[in-house]
């Protein structure tokens, strides 16, 4: 999860079957227990030096293991002589088909969870078990389930929601005209919806229709009919996100800060830049392309969109075919895809003055909002744009991480 269409359709489509931010229960059934309840809280103090970590492995020595958890701190996992250790497939629920395996079958990049108790130090933890799921499996299962995201996929900004009938109209662009898409849900379709403070999968958490507004992106996964007007989804990701764009008025380096003059709102937004945001810049002749396909330029003037060659797509890179919003391939190459190709940008390659479009989380009270996605280079881009309308291009998922990319277990 966004400029709404160049965006992270590659709209974070960690774009999916179980989201991840469902491993932790995954987990949980695993070793058979449950969240425990509030009043687990008043435990003994035996009882609170149990743990169960959960992460990937940052490195292994001997029989020591370094865990980077999923809240980001490092913990040493000491396998002892009686500790139990198997691997299970990505999605797997339980632990019938488990396969027992060595301290050295582990390798860095793996996803373990931890149970055991914290060792006299605090710091560390002594194994009694450990569940393991390989990196190569997780990477497989992702790479099916972003192909599906991309295959079935269709998003866009929200135009209307009918409880009644359980339909949810949406707006697409693919730099052209808007097209509505209606999409059906039903009883089995899995509906999330991304915290309001991060473009995150991860965080995203199951929510009924009725948070559902007009003016939030959505992304949904299902079956199309044959002119596309519709959609029977199997898979619903939404959120409320903020759409930027504007001149950028100043940065702070020490801050991680940038604020921005919005040419629609006429006020300046101060945006913070984290580990997480994906920051990018428009080469001129790809701006100038993009610009004349807002104009309706026609397909031999430029809307041949290709990519520099640098490397692969991020991983939540699922636009291919489809477009991250049910758009269309940007003449002989598919802009979400193009831009997901580019080389990331840092903040010292921003200037003042630069124009930028930007997708952020809303914020809250306690935090400015945080820009998911950013795009510079888009001075051809906002003077073609009508009254501001290019800060939807870019979505949530249009840089990077997105639904579909699920393996059972956090990423």
């Amino acid at each position: 999860m966004p400029l709404m269409e160049i965006g992270r359709d590659s709209f974070k489509l960690r774009l999916h079957a179980c989201a991840v931010v469902a491993s932790l229960c995954i987990f949980a059934d695993l070793l058979g227990t449950a969240p425990m309840p509030a009043q687990a809280a008043q435990q003994t103090s035996a009882q609170s030096a149990a743990a169960r970590p959960v992460g990937t492995i940052k490195s292994i020595s001997g029989n020591m293991i370094t865990l980077t958890t999923d809240v980001g701190t490092e913990v040493g996992i000491l396998v002892q002589d009686g500790t139990r250790l198997v691997r299970v497939a990505p999605g797997q629920r339980d632990l019938k088909d488990a396969a027992p395996i060595h301290l050295q079958d582990l390798q860095v990049g793996d996803r373990l969870l931890i149970r055991g108790n914290l060792a006299e130090d605090g710091k560390s933890v002594l194994a009694a078990s450990i569940i393991a799921m390989k990196k190569t499996d997780i990477a497989e299962k992702q790479a099916r389930e972003r192909e599906e995201w991309q295959r079935h996929g269709v998003g866009g900004l929200v135009n209307s929601v009918d409880p009644a009938t359980g339909s949810i109209t949406i707006a697409t662009n693919a730099l052209g005209p808007n097209k509505d898409v209606v999409i059906h849900i039903s009883k089995e379709t899995i509906l999330r919806r991304y915290a309001p403070d991060s473009g995150k999968f991860d965080d995203a958490k199951p929510a009924p229709l009725s948070e559902i507004i007009a003016g939030d992106q959505l992304r949904a996964r299902g079956t199309r009919s044959v002119d596309g007007s519709e959609l029977t989804a199997d898979e619903i990701v939404s959120g409320s996100f903020r759409n930027i764009a504007g001149p950028i008025t100043a940065i702070d380096p020490g801050t991680s800060t940038i604020s921005v003059q919005d040419l629609l709102s006429k006020k300046s937004i101060a945006l913070k830049i984290t580990a997480d945001s994906q920051l990018r810049k428009l080469p001129p002749p790809m701006a100038q392309r993009i610009a004349m396909r807002l104009k309706g330029a026609p397909a031999d003037q430029g809307s041949n969109v290709t990519a520099p060659a640098a490397g692969t797509p991020r991983p939540g890179d699922t636009s291919g075919g489809a477009g991250p919003n049910g758009g269309r391939p940007a003449g002989g190459g598919d802009l979400q895809q193009a831009i997901a190709r580019m080389p990331p940008a840092s903040l010292a390659d921003l200037q003042k003055g630069d124009a930028v479009m930007i997708v952020a989380t809303q914020g809250t009270q306690e935090a400015k909002s945080a820009v998911i996605t950013l795009l510079g280079g888009v001075e051809p881009i906002l003077e073609a744009s009508p009254k501001g309308a290019a800060s939807t291009i870019l979505s949530p998922w249009s840089l990077g991480g997105a639904p579909g990319g699920d393996a059972g277990s956090p990423q």
